[in-house]
């Protein structure tokens, strides 16, 4: 198993360019369900993140359901 993590931001691509964590991957919330298949290709765990921890939270339960090792980091800012 490797250490290998994966910043997943789940805000829109405007409030994203606004600013982000270095090396992290802009994935809108909605676009999660059609991105399972590239999601599961990702070694590591994935943190994912948005403005607050609320869409965060919810991209983290549904990827849990499909067997992706993830947890939500909350904001953005606090993944820094």
């Amino acid at each position: 198993m490797t250490n290998r993590k994966t910043i997943i931001d789940v805000r829109t691509p405007e409030e994203f360019s606004d600013g982000n964590v270095s090396g992290s991957i802009n994935i809108p919330l909605h676009e999660i369900p059609d991105r399972i298949e590239e999601l599961k290709q990702i070694q590591g765990q994935i943190i994912l993140c948005c403005a607050s921890g609320g869409r965060s939270g919810q991209a983290t339960a549904f990827l849990k359901q499909q067997g992706i090792n993830c947890e939500n980091g909350g904001s953005w800012l606090q993944v820094l």
